[in-house]
């Protein structure tokens, strides 16, 4: 008979809080039952397990994926700012001159440098 497998499921329901649940399941088990079996749906009642994108060591996964021993299933959060766009906001608020590569120069030093 083979041995069950070990899972880590992790949550993060808003920034710098991260729950997680180590989990013994049967060899073949999927996503969605590592999930299930996590226990998840009761700490957080409003998370929605099928909609979930979700992935296994930071590669985006299927619910039907099947696991292996000691993988790590994580369930993401929608981005709420466009990483692109909050980069643009910040640069805007520094100001051209004091953000860059080259902001800080050297006194007597060429252009550039």
């Amino acid at each position: 008979m083979t041995e069950a497998i070990q899972v880590a499921v992790l949550y993060s329901p808003r920034p710098r809080i991260v729950h997680e649940w180590v989990l013994s399941l049967p060899p073949g088990a999927t996503v969605l039952q590592a999930l299930e079996a996590s226990g998840l749906k009761t700490a957080f009642p409003n998370a929605d397990l099928t909609a979930a994108v979700v992935g296994v060591w930071g590669r985006k996964a299927r619910l039907e994926q099947p696991l292996r021993d000691r993988d790590r299933v994580e369930i993401y959060r929608e981005l709420k700012v466009d990483p692109k766009l909050a980069r643009r906001e910040r640069f805007r608020k520094q100001g051209a001159r004091a953000a860059g590569l080259f902001a800080r120069k050297r006194q007597g030093a060429k252009p550039g440098y």
